[in-house]
């Protein structure tokens, strides 16, 4: 990439699919070792198998630094020290995952259809 680290992955990137340009900008991220990591549906984009790639090597990646992840997919979430719950713009609970399929019912839908449908 002709900037290093500072090349433009939006608009500027193109030829990238929107997976490519997520796995970039990860690693990105990652790469310069910021003590707060944020990663906003990081892995929308991706096929299954570069998510699950990318989950797994998450855990090891978050270590020493303070990590936020928004997303749709519990998947993303659900080994998470604290899940925030969002329901039209309001915070409606926060807890573990088992905490909030015990006692939040709109999460616990949401990990029925996601992990009993198969989709993760």
């Amino acid at each position: 990439m002709a900037d290093g680290y500072g090349t433009h992955l939006g608009e500027g990137g193109v030829g990238l699919s929107g997976g490519q340009r997520q796995r970039l900008a990860i690693a990105r991220a990652l790469l310069v070792d910021a003590p707060i990591l944020l990663l906003d549906e990081a892995t929308s984009a991706l096929d299954a198998q570069s998510e699950h790639l990318i989950q797994q090597a998450l855990p090891s990646l978050m270590q020493g630094r303070t990590t936020l992840v928004i997303a749709h997919r519990l998947a993303t979430v659900q080994n998470a020290d604290r899940i925030a719950v969002m329901d039209q713009g309001r915070l409606v609970a926060v807890g573990t995952h088992q905490q909030l399929i015990a006692s939040n019912p709109l999460y616990a839908r949401l990990a029925a259809l996601q992990f009993n449908a198969g989709v993760e």
